[in-house]
């Protein structure tokens, strides 16, 4: 009973660590206080950051007792502030790979988006419009798009199919990115590879205008946008076999209807063709994901977004954690021949289900 009240009391200091850390990722104070590198009076924060003072004395407190930052007794007995370099280091924005502060965003952003109604839903059964999703929506945009910006030409697409992607590419042939939002993996590939013909897929309409007018930006001659909801396109003529290569980033799990989305791609794809679908790392069985060491934040986004997501339109709520087990099944089943689970170097959060036909 002991060891449990305590775990009950670091789960709420955490909960409440999270929420102010969050906070202080939003306001930049871990990339003031990494770039100060010496211990700084709150006077010296407020200067920097031009914040309140009061909600920054605050804060401070929360990040001191929660050994996020450390506090010491200046000259003059005055407080000062210091953020040790192993702790920015997976704090803030130069941290690159290694930034975990960035995460700290999501639970309160999806607690203002969704509590409420995630909360009717376990009296209703009722689904979550994408729509209610606007700030989390732009803040997983945003992460998507800092992470394909630095690892999708230089190191994911080089290792597809061990390699034999890269010179299909240069050569030019037909490609599709499925659940495509902003667009912004399409125009990556579609400015390295001219000779190839990109079309991005997606049906919300304001991230595919956004896609358009990255594209028009970049003067892309090579790339095609359509506002297309993912489960009708399977059976359509128009598609079929037109594409060489699929790749769908953290999209299907997502989908309403996923086993009817993969059957699309699978009847979408040419002789030879493959599919790179990039998924959550994790097992099926939640029994299988006791050791994972971001399980329990992961099933949370996904009981407080994905899951609802793919609710709607009476749905299966696949939710974020549907595994590789039944990953693997499932492309299976839509009629893939061969289905290749690999990890990557670059991304310890995904796994790359490499599908063939």
């Amino acid at each position: 009973m002991g060891d449990f009240s305590e775990r009950m009391m670091d789960i709420l200091n955490y909960g409440a660590l999270n929420l102010a850390m969050g906070i202080g990722y939003k306001n930049q104070l871990f990339d003031i206080l990494e770039d100060f590198d010496k211990p700084v009076t709150i006077l010296e924060i407020v200067s920097a950051s031009g914040l309140n003072r009061r909600y920054l004395k605050e804060w401070l407190g929360i990040m001191v007792t929660g050994n996020i930052i450390e506090i010491s007794d200046g000259q003059d007995g005055e407080a000062q502030y210091f953020l040790p370099p192993e702790h920015a280091c997976f704090l803030t924005r130069k941290s690159g790979s290694n930034n975990l502060g960035v995460y700290t965003q999501e639970i309160p952003l999806l607690t203002s988006c969704a509590m409420e109604s995630v909360n009717r839903g376990f009296k209703t059964g009722d689904g979550i419009p994408f729509s209610q999703y606007p700030d989390f929506q732009h803040f997983m945009a945003e992460l998507s798009n800092a992470k394909h910006k630095e690892v999708l030409i230089e190191h994911f697409l080089p290792s597809v199919a061990n390699g034999t992607l890269l010179p299909c590419l240069l050569s030019g042939i037909r490609v599709c990115d499925f659940g495509c939002g902003q667009g912004i993996a399409l125009n990556l590939m579609a400015q390295a590879f001219p000779k190839s013909k990109f079309t991005g897929i997606d049906n919300h309409r304001e991230a595919i205008l956004t896609a358009l007018a990255g594209a028009d930006k970049m003067e892309l001659s090579n790339t095609e946008y359509l506002e297309l909801d993912a489960a009708t396109i399977n059976g359509k003529k128009e598609f079929m076999q037109r594409f060489d290569y699929v790749c769908a980033f953290d999209a299907i799990h997502d989908q309403s209807h996923p086993l009817e989305a993969l059957k699309g791609i699978r009847n979408m794809l040419s002789p030879g063709g493959m599919f790179s679908m990039i998924d959550i790392k994790a097992s099926s069985d939640p029994a299988d994901n006791l050791d994972h060491p971001m399980g329990a934040f992961l099933y949370t986004v996904s009981l407080m977004h994905c899951m609802p997501i793919g609710l709607n339109d009476n749905g299966t709520g696949l939710g974020m954690m549907w595994g590789r087990e039944q990953a693997k099944a499932m492309l299976l089943e839509a009629g893939f021949d061969h289905v290749e689970v690999i990890e990557m170097e670059h991304d310890g959060f995904n796994l790359h289900y490499l599908s063939r036909v």
